[in-house]
């Protein structure tokens, strides 16, 4: 067998790489591709709304709400759309609507929470996806915006970016400058967003085109092409605005272009951090570049002000002392921007992770019933959190 040049062997490595997540994908999701979300049962929808049980039981027996019919066991099993259906009803005989229909009034401002990290493995793009989810499930309208090249939070959703978008079709499509040849020039921003298996959340995909934004913008910048890199996301992100409440958008672990146009579009951001010197030393590397460049870009006209900057203690196991430890001390150092909640370490995310789901896609009878519940009420408490800090920027309590 000759030798292969370095590029070449590079190049079948991904190639072959490739393939076989195809099958992968073929093999967990249904033949046409195309993941379909789980039914969930009335302990949970109750919990979703913020009403009892025995308040839900009532309000079908009065017809007050959406049939939906009892299955095995006498039991029912709600759909995304029926818990939304049901939301709604609730709402329109409520005194209090807004504790059901949580989402954005008139004059609110777009929530746009970015996730960030220097280092990948920080549980980044894990955390963004479930945030996501379950504020899609509590009734905001929610888009997922996929600012990564590698596009992990896209591929969560059931797409393969390097099939499904190999040339067009991502976020890059709506920031990308202006061809000089061609004049051909970016698309609105609701031209590459999909409509997604969860009811009331969206995504703006990712992919590998990403990369050339960054090589791209040297050149932009030298020709002074409006709106400027730090200014391309918000500016996107304007004509879609009045869909959603709330923008979850999962940045590359770098701070290069395309995560500080994020940074500039958001109004909250979290930080990942798990609680491991190495992974400590690497958020302060993150942070003392970004305060440099974000002090250079505020001079002209980036993010001055964020509603939120938090740390969120993640993959954090408990059963580590000296990650107790240094938990402990991030506290002491950074008080109340670190969320009291933290996203624990735990073999469920794993496990749910081999077949490309969340906590929220997976039932509990599917896994380790305490290793289930241990981990959503982790995860709940993370995403309870955030939504309290969105009701505040709103100036409302949750």
């Amino acid at each position: 067998m000759s030798e292969l040049l370095l590029h070449d062997r590079i190049r079948r490595n991904a190639e072959d790489l490739s393939d076989a997540l195809d099958s992968m994908m073929q093999s967990f999701f249904s033949p046409d591709e195309t993941k379909i979300l789980r039914s969930f049962s009335s302990p949970e929808v109750a919990e979703l709304l913020g009403v009892s049980q025995g308040y839900l039981r009532k309000a079908h027996f009065e017809n007050r709400i959406p049939n939906v019919p009892t299955g095995p066991g006498n039991k029912r099993v709600y759909t995304a759309e029926q818990i939304w259906e049901i939301r709604q009803a609730l709402a329109a005989g409520s005194k209090r609507p807004q504790q059901l229909l949580p989402g954005r009034r008139e004059g609110d401002r777009l929530q746009v929470w970015s996730f960030c990290n220097f280092k990948g493995g920080s549980a980044k793009t894990t955390t963004a996806i479930h945030v996501a989810q379950r504020l899609a499930l509590r009734g905001y309208r929610v888009l997922a915006l996929d600012a990564d090249p590698q596009a992990s939070l896209t591929t969560f959703f059931g797409f393969r970016p390097e099939v499904d978008f190999p040339e067009s079709g991502t976020i890059y499509d709506a920031i990308r400058y202006t061809d000089p040849e061609t004049r051909s020039g970016p698309v609105p921003l609701s031209d590459v967003i999909r409509k997604t298996y969860f009811h009331n959340l969206d995504l703006a995909p990712g992919g590998l085109l990403l990369a050339e934004f960054e090589h791209e913008t040297p050149q932009a910048l030298s020709r002074m092409e409006q709106p400027v890199f730090f200014e391309r996301i918000s500016h996107a992100l304007g004509e879609i605005e009045a869909n959603y409440d709330v923008v979850i958008v999962d940045c590359p672990p770098q701070l290069g272009y395309v995560t500080l146009s994020a940074l500039c579009a958001s109004t909250s951001m979290i930080m990942t951090i798990i609680p491991d010197r190495i992974d400590i030393a690497s958020a302060a590397q993150f942070l003392k570049m970004a305060s440099s460049l974000l002090e250079v870009l505020a001079k002209s006209g980036g993010v001055t002000q964020y509603d939120n900057l938090c740390f969120l203690l993640s993959r954090f196991d408990t059963s580590i002392a000296t990650q107790k430890d240094l938990a402990l001390y991030l506290r002491t150092l950074f008080g109340d921007q670190v969320m009291q909640s933290e996203f624990l370490k735990s073999s469920a995310v794993s496990d749910a992770g081999i077949a490309q789901k969340t906590i929220y896609e997976v039932a509990g009878r599917d896994m380790n019933r305490r290793t289930h519940g241990r981990l959503l009420e982790s995860v709940n408490s993370v995403c309870t959190e955030i939504e309290g800090m969105i009701q505040k920027a709103w100036g409302r309590e949750a």
